[in-house]
């Protein structure tokens, strides 16, 4: 059984969140700078920063995860991939409205044309309600 994704990834997650937080304390102390304790602590926050580098590096690479080439380019170039998300929902909505659509209209097709055959070729009576049948119709509404 494949492992789950989730708690493949929760551990990398800690440690990004680690790496976060060293950056925020080094932020803060860079801001409120008072001399040679502050740099002392600056010393060991970059200390651990590294560390905790080092164990997202070892972590990560034990994880496959494939993302999509558009989604790197699109966070790049400094886009929300949020909004990357959302659109590419709306286009698959598009086409899977467009495909119920066409499906719809080939299943009118079908009905359309079996009624035409029987008309016309009444010895194809039984073939006809049999594909209608075998692909999805209703051979009694004929």
């Amino acid at each position: 059984m494949a492992p789950d994704p989730v708690s493949t990834l929760e551990p990398i997650d800690v440690q990004m969140k680690r790496i976060i937080q060293n950056l925020y304390q080094l932020v803060v102390q860079v801001h409120d700078f008072q001399g040679t304790n502050t740099e002392d602590a600056m010393k060991r926050e970059i200390t651990e920063l590294l560390a905790n580098l080092l164990q997202l590096s070892r972590q990560a690479s034990n994880v496959s995860l494939m993302v999509p080439p558009e989604i790197v380019a699109y966070v790049e170039s400094g886009r929300n991939p949020d909004i990357y998300t959302r659109e590419f929902a709306e286009v698959v909505q598009k086409k899977n409205q467009n495909l119920k659509g066409k499906s719809e209209a080939y299943a009118q097709f079908r009905d359309i044309l079996a009624k035409k055959i029987i008309t016309a070729f009444p010895e194809l009576e039984a073939d006809a309600r049999r594909v209608v049948q075998n692909t999805g119709g209703n051979a009694e509404a004929l």
